[in-house]
C-alpha cells in the first residue's frame, strides 16, 4: 500500500519561518566568523607562527561559502551544513585543551546554531518552491 503524501503548508506559513531561520543561520556563520578572528587575533598564542596563515587557513572553508550566504542560496546553506561539522568537531577537541573551554563551547555552540537553523531554512525554501510551482 503507497503512503500518502502530507499536503504542503501554504506560503504564509513558510515564508515568516524562511525568513526567521534565514536570519538566525546568518547568525550562526557571522558569530562563528568574527568569534574565530577576534580569538586569533587578540587571544591565540600561535607560538611564533604567522596570523595571517593560521587564520586564512581556518577561515577559509568559510569564507568560501560567504556569496552564496550574502544572496541567500539554499544549496549554498545546505553544502555549508556539510562544512560546519568540521568546526563543531574542532570546537568539540578544543573543549579538551587545558584552559580554551568558553573558546571550545563557543565555536560548537554557533556551529551547532548554524547548523540546526540551516537545516530548518533548507526544509521550509524547498517546501515554498513546491508550492509556488502548484504542489500540493
Amino acid at each position: 500500500m503507497a503512503k500518502k503524501n502530507k499536503p504542503l503548508p501554504s506560503l504564509d506559513y513558510l515564508q515568516p519561518r524562511c525568513r526567521i531561520s534565514r536570519l538566525i543561520a546568518l547568525i550562526g556563520y557571522t558569530g562563528l566568523l568574527l568569534g574565530m578572528l577576534g580569538y586569533n587575533l587578540l587571544v591565540a598564542d600561535l607560538h611564533g607562527a604567522n596570523p595571517v596563515i593560521i587564520i586564512g587557513v581556518q577561515l577559509l572553508p568559510l569564507l568560501i561559502f560567504l556569496p552564496g550566504m550574502i544572496t541567500g542560496h539554499v544549496r549554498t546553506h545546505a553544502w555549508l551544513s556539510f562544512a560546519i561539522n568540521l568546526y563543531f568537531i574542532q570546537g568539540v577537541l578544543i573543549c579538551f585543551q587545558p584552559g580554551r573551554l568558553s573558546y571550545g563551547l563557543f565555536m560548537a555552540g554557533f556551529s551547532v546554531l548554524y547548523f540546526v537553523a540551516a537545516l530548518y531554512y533548507i526544509r521550509w525554501s524547498f517546501q515554498a518552491q513546491r508550492v509556488e510551482r502548484g504542489e500540493t
